[in-house]
């Protein structure tokens, strides 16, 4: 019994953070009932993942943005806009992918820099700059695909990343074993990891769970990650989405959590005056944040071309939008300093399971949009909810 009450206690306690997980696996089970275990099958968890991929990348950015009270209406036209210039880049002037792709992300940053500077430099609201950004790129992007034209990408190695998967090496039983290698390295790398959160808590005397609650935890999200790697071994194996897609988690995780710029973004997004007053360079902080979000756009934008194989004059149409809506979904809160990017990734996959769900279902396009709003609006009265009660 006392398991059960610490239990309930740590879940209560922690709802923001617990809420979209628990979200995601009721989703996920109810889709699977529904289409008589369809929804979980290997080749279509994979494709979901995959078309999650590009807006899972700019939901991190955009959680950033988020934190710091700011907004980036522009970074949908920003990443078609930047498929384009890579298409373009491949196929008319023969520049290698290994060229190309680092070009991409520069001019991301560049763009970035510009919204930093009219954001923090010059006072703009982030609603009216990114706004205009938004009409300016969308009408490069008519520009450069010449108003009507598809860009055709013929090139293998630039298009795996958006196709592609990670080599088989051999298969095991019909599964793709390096996938398997690679969920077990995953968990054990989590199990080390949340070994050694513990430790250091303990070491300075902070609070922690007990360790019945702990094993729990670990042996839950091992699960979690044993049955996702099982499954996507059962189709192709990992794809270089998801390999990219984990890459910039990983990367982001450590930076707002474990530097000191994370805990600075947390501080500006809490109180940017009193953040300030602490010595902490706010305009810098814009700066990177604005940098951060275009250069994922930018790398959206690759992702996107590469999974249509073409540059389009639709591209990047209500990115901005489904990476808002994963951010809010995934736990950040509309008053600023909070979220994880950890969490704009489960709330990515939130999204892209609705869609994929209901299309399975053949739900209409018309009820799919109203649910998926219905979904965002809930998202942010349980962050009113929530903060009203932790006051």
């Amino acid at each position: 019994m006392k398991f059960f009450n610490e239990l309930g206690t740590l879940v209560k306690e922690n709802i923001r953070d617990y809420g979209m997980y628990i979200a995601l696996f009721v989703i996920m089970l109810t889709f699977n009932f529904m289409t008589n275990g369809m929804f979980m099958s290997s080749r279509n968890i994979s494709n979901l993942l995959d078309s999650a991929g590009y807006i899972a990348v700019l939901a991190v950015g955009m959680t950033l943005v988020i934190v710091i009270r700011h907004i980036d209406l522009s970074v949908g036209y920003v990443a078609g806009f930047l498929g384009a210039i890579a298409a373009i880049l491949l196929m008319r002037h023969g520049v290698p992918v290994y060229i190309v792709i680092p070009i991409i992300l520069i001019l991301g940053i560049v763009i970035g820099l510009f919204n930093g500077l009219l954001i923090a430099q010059l006072g703009i609201p982030a609603f009216v700059a990114s706004l205009a950004g938004m009409l300016i790129f969308r009408g490069a992007l008519l520009q450069v695909t010449e108003g009507t034209g598809t860009i055709i990408v013929q090139n293998a190695s630039f298009n795996a990343l958006g196709n592609g998967f990670i080599p088989a090496i051999t298969l095991v039983n019909d599964r793709h074993l390096l996938t398997l290698i690679v969920g077990l390295v995953g968990i054990c790398f989590y199990i080390y990891g949340e070994f050694k959160t513990r430790h250091d808590k303990l070491k300075y005397s902070f609070e922690v769970v007990s360790p019945s609650i702990f094993a729990l935890k670990l042996l839950f999200v091992s699960l979690i990650i044993g049955y996702i790697t099982w499954i996507l071994a059962g189709y192709n194996g990992i794809s270089w989405t998801v390999v990219i897609v984990l890459i910039v988690t990983i990367i982001y995780h450590f930076i707002t959590t474990k530097t000191v710029l994370g805990r600075q973004i947390y501080a500006v997004g809490s109180n940017a005056e009193a953040a300030h007053l602490s010595g902490i360079n706010v305009k810098k902080v814009t700066y990177i944040v604005m940098a951060s979000m275009s250069m994922l756009a930018a790398l959206s934008g690759i992702l996107y071309t590469a999974r249509l194989q073409s540059a389009t004059t639709t591209a990047g149409m209500l990115f901005e939008l489904d990476a808002i809506a994963a951010s809010y979904v995934g736990g950040v809160s509309s008053a600023g300093g909070v979220g994880k990017v950890t969490g704009a990734i489960v709330g990515a996959i939130v999204m892209a399971s609705l869609t994929n769900g209901m299309n399975l279902l053949g739900v209409g396009i018309s009820y799919q949009y109203m649910i998926r709003g219905g979904v965002l609006a809930g998202a942010v009265i349980f962050d009113v909810l929530t903060r009203k009660k932790g006051k």
